[in-house]
């Protein structure tokens, strides 16, 4: 594992698998590093893939007061880390984080995106920001276990699911992620497209969303498709939002490939500076 300085001086931890074109792993709400365990090994054979944990994470530090600017800077160093340009897959808010970093201009030159979770129909019922509220209030009485179980309940897990996880082998990893769930969910602009703001995209842009998903995946998929100039949005029959690996990687493999960056070694952005341990 090695780790960089991110601009505001937060410590990121990453690691790298495979050869080839530069690809960053973005992961989701209630994921670390090791989440993408089995997908990487499906990319590395054409790819130097890039798995890292987000702030506050696993082994990365965190700051007094989240902004998405932050976590943008985060992708961004560890970017210039990799060589200066990079080809990004994103799950869940890991796809809204990879969205909102190409629109800001961060050195993307291809990007995927597996249902970000923007959730809220046209009318915008279904939105995220009640449940942000709620799981802010928890952490911030130090509630991890009833912030944990909120978010569950509001992506729509059944009670009775969620008891059953809490009594499983899981469930410490969760509580322990939990206060990075207002991350999550302030990433998803309360569950609303920003569709001006990926309208400045300027790179190729692909959308995922599996056909056996909730009604709002597919929905969020195709919005963001037709926000982002030239996106394209494809559908994985049978999959849901836990999209089996499998499944998954021939379609990054062959989106990825034909935009491919030469590989090399960039020179670190101001403020990004990696230390090997």
């Amino acid at each position: 594992m090695e780790t960089l300085t991110s601009r505001d001086g937060t410590t990121i931890g990453y690691q790298q698998t495979g050869a080839g074109p530069t690809l960053v792993l973005v992961v989701g709400a209630f994921c670390d590093r090791s989440s993408t365990a089995s997908l990487t090994p499906l990319l590395a054979p054409h790819f130097t893939v890039y798995e890292y944990d987000r702030r506050g994470r696993g082994s990365s530090g965190d700051s007094d007061h989240y902004s998405v600017d932050g976590e943008i800077d985060d992708l961004a160093a560890l970017i210039s880390a990799a060589g200066g340009s990079a080809l990004v897959y994103g799950h869940s808010s890991g796809a809204v984080l990879a969205l909102e970093a190409a629109a800001r201009g961060v050195p993307i030159v291809g990007l995927a995106g597996y249902e970000p979770p923007y959730t809220a129909a046209d009318d915008g019922s279904g939105g995220s920001e009640e449940l942000l509220e709620g799981i802010r209030a928890r952490i911030g009485a130090g509630d991890r276990d009833g912030a944990a179980a909120l978010f569950m309940q509001g992506v729509g897990t059944p009670p009775e699911v969620v008891s059953m996880i809490q009594q499983g082998p899981t469930w410490p990893r969760m509580r322990e992620l939990a206060p990075s769930l207002v991350y999550d969910l302030t990433l998803c602009n309360g569950g609303i497209v920003p569709r001006e703001r990926l309208a400045r995209i300027d790179v190729p842009t692909l959308t995922i969303s599996g056909g056996a998903s909730p009604e709002w995946a597919g929905r969020a998929c195709a919005t963001v498709a037709g926000a982002v100039p030239g996106a394209r949005h494809v559908v994985l029959d049978g999959q849901t939002h836990a999209v089996d690996q499998e499944a998954l990687a021939p379609v990054l493999i062959d989106n990825f490939r034909p935009l491919s960056p030469a590989p090399g070694v960039g020179t670190m952005a101001d403020g990004a500076a990696p230390h090997p341990v």
